[in-house]
């Protein structure tokens, strides 16, 4: 059980229990798989149309503005908002007065009809021209690559065929570091592609440390209190190890405490304090 004793050089206080728990992952708002769907065909698409029965019906063929194309035997056909395979259905109906079975395969050669929107922490944010299937790591490629104030996830934010959206959260560092295949999903005609940016936050040690002062730190990998104090040099010898106290304001201003025994942490007895932005922590003299 954790003792919280007050702390006398502090106007208000709110002497707040903290105990450790289990640790929380932070999981994509939806499954990565449901943002995985078919492409639809659009204007300046490239297609390529092979018809198993007579190679002379094989043609490779552009889109036009009006979302048509123009085929032998079955002349003008509308395909714009269809999937490839939506397509080949299609064409093997049209195609079925002058074969028994008609054999169709569509090919989308070139993606010339959409773009996405690439934002934030990018280096050359704006809008990129799908040319092909494009996948998130291609897209931040062609984007420039990320910025040194990109935080820690990119938000993909999607309008599905229905009209509905949705946004699902990819950790950079599982993307980019660990290269975990599942986050690198092809992007969608119409994405909006936002690298959250990352700003400076401060976070304060003072007392028995042996570099106390300020310390700035990126807002996403604010670190804990052990670490704050590594960065701070360390304890000193007469450090007051079990009751370090981090006091933090509320959003009602009003300052909120805690008193923690760092030795109970670094015998991994509890769990590790994180800190938040702006947080005061304050290492007392051990009185011999």
């Amino acid at each position: 059980m954790k003792i919280y004793r007050p702390f006398a050089a502090l106007a208000v206080l709110i002497l707040v229990p903290w105990t450790a728990g289990a640790a929380v992952q932070d999981v994509p708002t939806s499954p990565t798989d449901k943002f995985v769907t078919a492409y639809r065909i659009g204007p300046k698409d490239v297609l390529s149309i092979k018809v198993r029965e007579d190679s002379k019906l094989d043609v490779d063929v552009v889109v036009t503005e009006q979302g048509r194309i123009n085929l032998s035997l079955v002349n003008d056909v509308f395909v714009e908002g269809l999937t490839a395979t939506e397509l080949e259905k299609k064409l093997a109906e049209l195609y079925r007065p002058y074969f028994r079975e008609a054999n169709v395969s569509v090919t989308i050669k070139e993606h010339r009809s959409k773009q996405v929107s690439m934002l934030g922490a990018v280096a050359k944010p704006g809008a990129i021209q799908l040319l092909g299937r494009l996948s998130l790591l291609e897209a931040i490629t062609a984007a420039g690559g990320l910025t040194k104030e990109a935080a820690r996830e990119i938000i993909i934010l999607r309008t599905f065929p229905d009209g509905t959206t949705n946004n699902l959260k990819i950790p950079i560092d599982d993307l980019m570091l660990k290269g975990d295949p599942k986050y690198n999903l092809p992007l969608e005609p119409g994405d909006n592609v936002i690298v959250q940016v990352d700003r400076m936050v401060n976070i304060y040690v003072y007392g028995q440390v042996k570099a106390p002062g300020a310390f700035s730190v990126l807002q996403s990998r604010i670190p804990t209190l052990t670490q704050v104090i590594a960065q701070a040099g360390g304890f000193t010898e007469r450090a007051k190890k079990r009751a370090v106290v981090v006091t933090r304001q509320t959003e009602m201003g009003k300052d909120q405490t805690f008193e923690i025994n760092v030795n109970r942490i670094q015998s991994g007895k509890i769990q590790d304090f994180q800190l938040q932005e702006g947080d005061r922590v304050f290492v007392g003299e051990t009185i011999f």
